[in-house]
């Protein structure tokens, strides 16, 4: 089969790999249907994560089952399903908690790389949610958003607290952060700010459900933000991003007793403890337990509630891999489509 594997920063390469077999008895082999690459993935593109070895990519996939193993009983071969970067049981206590992405059994669930033709995904019956029928075409795009993007920036509004009348502030406007609209609009929030200085991505974000547009970042963001809630700060903010400047930025931009949902993979990220403790903001986030939210986030997709596949504004085929990293990359991309 083919699939893609980083060799080293700026290195990534389509190449024949090994046919994945299930090697445990709650495993699934999937036919992968789209990929997709992640800005996280972005992080060892740029040699800022180090690449130590041939690492097969991706972790966000839909695709249809070809092999079950003998102890799965939920999911059967020829179901079209979508699942989540972790594996999980879906069954113990952190699980049944909502915390899935913590599971005490918890693995990755694309250890080969969703970026590929097949795929090896264990614990099936916890991980993979499995569609009313199989989908029409033009769903796909948005079933693949809610193996990660959309999930994670529904958690990170959850966390955020995100509610009617509220208002709400998103800082970064990738993919996550602008499923972070999306999922702020139908959880009811009054207002929406979305912060981003790219015009299609704002165009999206106000399409999505923004009220308002903020340029500025840093602490011009903070005092734009403050400026439009009459110098309080948002209810909820969310941090989409990972770096140190983006999240002083969102923790800045709350108001006391508002919360902050984070879910940018961080980088070299340090709060001032002082400066939490005088704030009186709640923070919570993490790696989101997309596996939570799929069965809602699958119906609101299926009943064309939700059109989360506007995201993908560039398609590829397979073959093309090292393209679409350079696209987003250069920000040509919000983010890409793969077509194995």
């Amino acid at each position: 089969m083919r699939g893609a594997v980083m060799y080293a920063p700026g290195d990534i390469r389509v190449i024949d790999r090994d046919v994945p077999t299930i090697l445990e008895p709650t495993d699934a082999i999937l036919r992968v249907s789209a990929a997709c690459i992640c800005g996280s993935d972005l992080w060892p593109w740029r040699g800022i994560d180090p690449v130590t070895s041939p690492t097969p990519m991706g972790h966000e996939y839909v695709g249809v089952v070809e092999q079950v193993g003998r102890d799965v009983t939920t999911i059967r071969v020829g179901d079209f399903v979508v699942g989540s970067f972790f594996a999980s049981d879906n069954t113990c206590e952190i699980c049944q908690a909502g915390y899935q992405t913590h599971c005490v059994h918890r693995q990755p669930a694309t250890a080969g790389g969703a970026q590929s033709e097949l795929l090896r995904v264990p614990l099936a019956d916890g991980t993979l949610v499995a569609t009313p029928a199989m989908p029409e075409p033009d769903l796909i795009p948005s079933l693949l958003a809610a193996s990660d993007v959309l999930g994670t920036g529904w958690f990170a509004a959850v966390a955020a607290d995100v509610g009617p009348g509220k208002t709400v502030a998103v800082v970064g406007d990738g993919a996550v952060g602008l499923l972070a609209v999306l999922a702020a609009k139908q959880l009811g929030a009054e207002r929406i700010i979305a912060m981003s200085r790219h015009g299609d991505r704002q165009m999206l974000a106000r399409e999505y459900g923004a009220t308002d547009i903020v340029t500025e970042r840093g602490d011009d963001g903070v005092a734009r933000v403050k400026e439009l809630t009459g110098g309080l700060g948002a209810h909820s903010v969310i941090e989409a991003v990972g770096t140190q400047e983006s999240m002083m930025q969102a923790i800045r931009s709350t108001r006391p007793g508002g919360h902050v949902g984070y879910v940018g993979v961080t980088h070299d990220v340090q709060i001032p403890g002082e400066e939490l403790f005088f704030s009186g903001v709640h923070l919570h986030g993490g790696p989101a337990p997309v596996r939570r939210f799929l069965p809602e986030l699958i119906d609101l997709i299926w009943n064309r509630v939700i059109d989360p596949g506007k995201v993908f504004d560039l398609t590829l085929p397979l073959d093309r891999t090292a393209e679409g990293y350079t696209a987003m990359d250069k920000r040509t991309a919000i983010k890409v489509l793969l077509q194995p």
